[in-house]
């Protein structure tokens, strides 16, 4: 197969000719037809996540049909049209025997715990726990958009910030993850601020139903600026982006009682934030985080989709080949596109 393929962290990606993969026992192959390309694929280019063993093929987001099953897939055949979520369940451990596959102790991540996406196939473990049909009508391109930003966005706005129409929603960011959590809040009939440092995201955030927006480097204090907003400060606040000042500033800009959200992956140097403890504290904040969704709750986000509540497609920028991949994945940290990447050319 073609493939995305690095040997080392930071050295520059090549395209390979690899072997073709084959399924496990519960497992399935699947022919790649679109995957996003994400800044956690960056972070884990750049060597920070653990879990990646060299030498390594990228690529989690993705969409596609099953080429092949083990013998232990009872849910799935060859040809089905499929996706799967980021973070995959073993099936038998206590969280995901609660439900919480995106929590599973012994997950199977694509792109990360093993080789991913950008390539022509990829194998994928627990086929019958976290394969996700795809109905006809979502297009491979759409559904690769959802596996990582929208779906972790969904969970982080429907589940844990449990966001309720009215509520002021800030959304710290405005790249994949921050859009698709303005689009959610949004049909929800929540208030979305966006807020960013560029003016062009901040009014692309605006056709995806962020109702004020605020840029970041033109005002001198980023919570001061929500709480005269919304006469307060926000219900709920998703750090969509992952720096020490957007999470800062996403739990400064909540009202009293309200909930944070960290979304945008803090990894390396930026693990530890300083948070303030105090307001949170005195005010009784509340602080989750969200990590990808479960393969059961798609359901639910299809549904909305389903009924144009949700339109993800909007969110897509542009459709790449895989070469082409390759300088945008190494640029992914200083990128300005507006919406997400879609490999969708092999």
């Amino acid at each position: 197969m073609k493939a995305m393929y690095y040997e080392a962290f930071g050295a520059t990606p090549q395209i390979r000719k690899l072997p073709d993969p084959t399924p496990s026992r519960n497992g399935v192959v699947v022919k790649v037809e679109a995957s996003g390309l994400c800044r956690s694929d960056w972070h884990g280019w750049q060597g920070h996540d653990p879990d990646i063993r060299l030498p390594h093929v990228p690529g989690h987001e993705l969409a596609g049909t099953v080429l092949a099953a083990g013998k232990g897939v009872s849910r799935f055949r060859v040809g089905d049209r499929v996706t799967v979520p980021f973070v995959s369940g073993c099936g038998h451990c206590h969280e995901c025997r609660s439900g919480n596959q995106q929590v599973c102790e012994e997950q199977f991540q694509p792109g990360f715990t093993h080789w991913g996406s950008f390539a022509e196939y990829v194998a994928l473990d627990f086929a019958d726990q976290n394969l996700v049909p795809l109905p006809e009508n979502v297009s491979f391109a759409t559904a690769a958009s959802l596996g990582c930003r929208f779906a972790t966005s969904f969970r982080a706005v429907c589940d844990q910030a449990k966001v309720k129409g009215g509520e002021w929603v800030a959304v710290h960011g405005c790249g994949g993850v921050g859009l698709s959590a303005i689009m959610i809040a949004a049909a929800l009939g929540a208030r979305p601020i966006a807020i960013d440092i560029s003016e062009e995201k901040l009014s692309f955030a605006r056709k995806m139903g962020a109702v004020a927006a605020v840029n970041a480097r033109t005002v001198a204090d980023v919570a001061e600026a929500v709480r005269e907003i919304t006469g307060g400060g926000a219900h709920a606040s998703i750090d969509a982006l992952g720096s020490p000042v957007t999470c800062f500033n996403s739990i400064a800009n909540l009202r009293r009682r309200g909930r944070h959200v960290q979304v945008g992956l803090m990894l390396g140097e930026d693990a530890a934030p300083q948070i303030p403890m105090a307001q949170v504290i005195g005010h009784e904040l509340e602080i989750y985080g969200s990590h990808g969704m479960q393969a059961w709750r798609y359901d639910a986000m299809l549904s909305m989709m389903a009924a144009g509540k949700l339109q993800p497609e909007r969110l897509i920028g542009r459709e790449i080949s895989l070469a082409d991949a390759v300088p945008a994945l190494m640029a992914m940290d200083s990128a300005t596109d507006l919406g997400i990447s879609v490999i969708t050319t092999f």
